[in-house]
């Protein structure tokens, strides 16, 4: 009940900005070349579903929102299983009942696009999270856009936020080890490292490991009870882990950093007021809303990986943030702080690297990082 409260909550709070990332992107738009196509919009979930209060909810409330707003027919298709072949099936589904914009979030889709999209030409299949190094060896189509985040920025603004705000023992628990969650988690290190050596702290240590999936369970919840009891004060999950981070906070007093979206309003809500120290957040939202208003208006870039990250020096405008109404700011670390940082970031004071292929302790050099590898 508290899910679905919170869930339809987030869904009227999300309609009063439709108009002003619809705004930003028409200015982007040549009119020359506009030609306006009547839509259906089909948006297949991951197996996390459309509540996981993360990545696959602020997509379909994008969805709808867009839907509702511009009186088009929009339908979300749920698997039952988290096999490639049950997407491939959605999307086949979608595609004969008519559906010619078809939203998919994330890496599971990978199989199910590169077989259906250079097969409809005519139909818009807009991608997120999936990469150019998925294709392999396969052409990107000219009918198939992905937005990609630079999740290594907010995971950075996090984790420095976080030390300086007085934390020294830190965790993250990433869900599948794949380049955007390894993304987040690397650039959590590299903030949290950044921010120790600036305030020449020696004793700073993160545990850092894998789930191996985005949805919670008992034996990922006793090992953040653990986690906790030895010391650690805050834990970054990924997706719907915040579940089992959340239930280990009550024998701690333990606290959470959000992530993808600003997920304080449900962890405060399920586990304590103040249990949220911020959210490493990407724009999922407005970027699902203005890739929708150029497929309609026969702009979207297909054949094309899109990675959004800064645009300037004023955090709100950014694809990657922290909320700034939701974070607890202290006088170790204001909101003034957080805009030098973002200036630092967007004018390459401060280096954030993107490179997934080292370990976990390769990509600091002031900090202690326990890598414990997958949870078994």
């Amino acid at each position: 009940m508290k899910n679905i409260i919170v869930f339809f909550m987030a869904v009227i709070m999300a309609v009063g900005s439709v108009q002003s990332c619809v705004s930003a992107a028409e200015k982007n738009i040549d009119n020359n070349n506009k030609q306006q196509i009547n839509m259906k919009i089909a948006m297949i979930s991951d197996y996390s579903g459309i509540a996981d209060q993360a990545f696959n909810q602020a997509v379909y409330e994008a969805c709808k929102t867009y839907a509702q707003t511009h009186e088009t027919p929009f339908v979300c298709f749920q698997p039952v299983t988290n096999k490639g072949d049950e997407y491939s099936r959605l999307v086949n589904d979608a595609l004969k009942q008519g559906y010619n914009v078809i939203v998919a979030p994330g890496t599971s889709f990978i199989d199910a696009l590169k077989a259906a999209a250079p097969v409809n030409p005519n139909v818009n299949f807009i991608a997120l999270d999936i990469d150019r190094e998925y294709m392999g060896d396969t052409e990107i189509p000219a009918n198939l856009y992905s937005t990609v985040y630079q999740e290594e920025l907010s995971g950075y603004m996090a984790g420095y936020a976080a030390v300086k705000m007085g934390y020294t023992k830190l965790g993250y628990l990433g869900g599948m080890d794949i380049p955007p969650v390894r993304r987040y988690g690397y650039g959590f290190l590299q903030g949290i490292d950044e921010a120790a050596k600036e305030l020449k702290k020696g004793d700073i240590a993160v545990n850092y490991i894998y789930a191996g999936q985005f949805e919670s369970n008992e034996k990922i919840t006793a090992e953040m009870k653990k986690w906790y009891q030895d010391g650690i004060q805050v834990v970054m999950p990924c997706g719907g882990l915040y579940e089992s981070v959340g239930k280990a906070t009550k024998i701690s007093n333990g606290k959470i950093i959000g992530i993808d979206v600003d997920q304080s309003h449900i962890i405060d809500y399920q586990y304590g007021r103040g249990t949220t120290v911020t959210s490493a957040m990407k724009d999922i939202y407005g970027s699902v809303l203005v890739a929708l208003f150029k497929a309609e208006n026969g702009v979207l870039p297909g054949g094309h990986v899109e990675r959004l990250g800064l645009v300037g020096e004023d955090p709100e405008k950014n694809y990657v943030k922290l909320p700034v109404g939701t974070t607890q700011w202290n006088d170790k670390f204001t909101q003034k702080d957080y805009k030098i940082l973002v200036s630092k970031l967007f004018n390459g004071k401060l280096k954030v690297s993107d490179d997934v292929k080292k370990s976990p302790a390769e990509v600091v050099n002031n900090i202690t990082v326990r890598d414990l590898g997958t949870i078994k």
